[in-house]
């Protein structure tokens, strides 16, 4: 499972800063004269940056937004970035907060970027424990649902099914180290050695525009727009409901390509949500998809189906690993693996050429004799820069509460997580424990240079090691899924908090404010992820299964990892170990050509961890997204200044409105209210038998 706004291009912070010095004076950019504008507005205090309304509007967004996170980790396991709509709509209500309480004299503090920096980080972090808690992935592999479906391991050692109790316990023992971590290296990595983190940049520069006088003006006008299409993506979804009566109903298994195609899971299927994802999504990565599709479902698939009963036996279920199922499990695994193995040894590069460099410039510095000029770096900062490092300084967090807080959760959580899973053991814990700060500096810093979390990828290491470590006959399955959480959680909100100092930094929001908002909202994903993972759980009874409206196909890929982890290559069917390796490599030399042909030329060659993803899925919404793409592109093309105000904030609204859907229809599920009408499309010599029979 990954996210999307995680696959950007690596860029050198050195060479940054080299051609910001040769532009000159003359082409300064808005982030460097963006202080003056906020010149005469005082900044509060961190303690006045968290507000009351701040987290009540921050608790709204973070429900909305864990319903849209859930349902995208249930379905296809595209996560895009919805760091844009979280600031637009803080912006818009607490907006809307104020100008009430203005008119009514009862205003008593007005609202500033500070806390819609608060507000974005508290409702990120909330939404970001949907992800990192693994509901669709790690987690729900655990579950009897998805063992059945690997046929291997399902001893009661490997399964463990989910309960709110535990669930809410194991979130709260394992996703707060990660923020205890990297506290202590912020001035480091923001300040020293003034790392880029591209997202959480392009983040403050989205709210400092917001509060702004014509930035106010643009959001307003974005929120209607947004306000406009979340309102046809609710109605939109209620209306499709009602022809949802039975398996394989409604719009959303529409023949639309015909009914070969349908078949084989090429099919546009009417889904907002992503034909939303696809607008903001980068063009390369719906292709990419796209390509992926037809390789898989189009190609590979009808050739290996016709060699049933000599590759694997003609009598197995459509489910079996030993199957067909094996081949579009494993092979996608495979690429998965490929690429991450790629791009974790990529930026682990960057990381270590990186703060070789910045080594190497301290040394040179320090060999300079001492005198007026000795740190030139200091008279030549900007107004901004200046204004910025001395208030992202003045507000230090001690380092004893973090060496502290990171001690005694990890004592807690150490003595707590083999209670939960028994199959982990103590000293499985202690070692990641041990390693997890290290793991963490290397994702924050790597995330600094080129954008891209390894979240997932060091969670994958742990699930092979541990799981090994554990063995077969222990619970290895279960212990390695375990392991995937516990560092998956740590390197994952390390990297995030970073990503938000630097946000602060730019907004001039103090780091307590930041590392407060992002505890709390941590806090509150602990609570409201797994109760919405619940309400889905309860309300579709077939969660998890294939032909589910919510598969959750990363579950049963992170199950089979495990089991790969602990038995090896017993579990493949006839000749896919050998695809496996074709592909595997092909992921890494398909890498290495985008990284040999340059950044302008790669934009025409496929990502294999996006062509790995609809191998086990399908193509349906890879469809979807290119007409989102294509939507776009149109736009773009018509009003191209248009297209790039108001197009994420359309995205935004489809996205949203079909996920808050989500939460009535799954109540109406749980209330046994079932919708009235089942539309199905059949062909004609079935309808002729069914028209017979029913006339019979």
């Amino acid at each position: 499972m990954e996210r999307s706004s995680s696959r950007r291009e690596s860029i050198s912070a050195g060479d940054e800063s080299d051609q910001s010095e040769r532009k000159g004076n003359k082409d300064v950019s808005e982030m460097e004269t963006i202080e003056r504008i906020f010149e005469c507005k005082e900044v509060p205090p961190w303690q006045k940056q968290l507000t009351f309304r701040a987290f009540v509007v921050s608790f709204i967004l973070g429900i909305m937004f864990t319903f849209i996170v859930m349902k995208l980790n249930l379905t296809t396991g595209i996560i895009p970035s919805l760091n844009v709509s979280a600031g637009l709509l803080g912006f818009f209500f607490v907006k809307t907060w104020t100008k009430f309480l203005n008119k009514s004299g009862l205003l008593k503090q007005p609202f500033t970027r500070q806390e819609n920096t608060v507000i974005q980080t508290c409702v990120v972090a909330t939404s970001g424990i949907a992800f990192s808690g693994g509901f669709g992935s790690y987690l729900f592999g655990m579950s009897e649902v998805v063992a059945k479906q690997s046929n291997e391991d399902n001893a009661a050692e490997n399964i463990k099914n989910p309960t709110l109790g535990w669930l809410i316990g194991f979130l709260f023992v394992v996703s707060f180290l990660g923020l205890f971590s990297v506290v202590p290296l912020r001035k480091i990595m923001i300040v020293d050695f003034k790392l880029i983190y591209p997202s959480g940049t392009a983040t403050a520069h989205l709210i400092n525009s917001f509060h702004t006088p014509q930035g106010a003006k643009l959001a307003k006008r974005q929120v209607r727009t947004l306000g406009k299409f979340f309102t046809f993506s609710f109605l939109w979804g209620v209306f499709q409901w009602f022809f949802t009566a039975g398996d394989g109903c409604g719009f959303s298994s529409f023949p639309s390509l015909g009914l070969k195609a349908y078949e084989h899971k090429f099919y546009f299927d009417f889904s907002a949500t992503y034909v939303g994802v696809g607008m903001i999504c980068p063009y390369l990565i719906n292709l990419s998809l796209l390509v992926g599709a037809i390789v898989s479902w189009g190609l590979m698939w009808p050739l290996i189906e016709k060699r049933k009963g000599d590759w694997y036996p003609a009598d197995l279920g459509e489910g079996s690993l030993h199957g067909i199922q094996g081949y579009r499990v494993f092979i996608g695994i495979a690429m998965i693996l490929g690429d991450g193995l790629y791009n974790f040894f990529k930026v682990l590069g960057h990381t270590f050429y990186g703060l070789y460099r910045q080594m190497k410039d301290k040394k040179s510095e320090a060999d300079i004799p001492v005198s007026r000029n000795s740190f030139p770096q200091l008279t030549t900062l900007s107004y901004d820069d200046q204004r910025r490092t001395q208030l992202f300084l003045k507000d230090q967090i001690p380092i004893w509460i973090a060496l502290v807080g990171y001690l005694v959760i990890a004592g807690i959580s150490i003595i707590t997580l083999p209670h939960i899973f028994h199959q982990l053991k103590r000293y499985h814990i202690t070692v990641i424990y041990l390693l997890a700060p290290t793991l963490a500096f290397c994702n924050a810093y790597g995330c600094g240079l080129t954008d891209w979390s390894l979240a997932s990828t060091y969670g994958k290491l742990a699930i092979f090691i541990v799981g090994a470590w554990a063995g077969g006959e222990h619970g290895g399955v279960l212990a390695g899924l375990a392991a995937c959480g516990v560092m998956m959680n740590i390197v994952s909100t390390a990297s995030d908090l970073m990503q938000d100092f630097k946000t602060g930094y730019m907004t001039l929001a103090s780091p307590r404010s930041m590392f407060v908002s992002q505890m709390i909202g941590t806090a509150m994903g602990c609570v409201i992820s797994p109760c919405v993972f619940w309400l889905f759980y309860n309300a579709f009874n077939n969660l998890g299964t294939p032909d589910s409206t919510y598969p959750a196909p990363y579950a049963l890929i992170y199950r089979n990892m495990a089991i790969l982890g602990v038995e090896g290559f017993a579990a493949f069917p006839k000749h896919c170990l050998a695809l496996c390796y074709g592909f595997f490599g092909a992921a890494i030399v398909i890498n290495g050509l985008r990284d040999l042909v340059g950044k302008e030329k790669a934009k025409y060659i496929p990502i294999p961890m996006a062509m790995a993803i609809p191998f086990y899925i399908g193509g349906y919404f890879a469809i979807d997204m290119c007409v989102g793409s294509l939507i776009l592109f149109v736009w773009s093309k018509v009003d191209k200044a248009k297209a790039a105000a108001f197009g994420p904030a359309v995205a935004s609204g489809l996205i949203c409105g079909d996920g808050i859907w989500t939460l009535p229809s799954s109540i109406l599920a749980l209330l046994g209210v079932r919708p009235p009408i089942c539309m199905k499309f059949l062909s004609r010599a079935a309808n002729v038998k069914v028209d017979e029979f029913l006339s019979s």
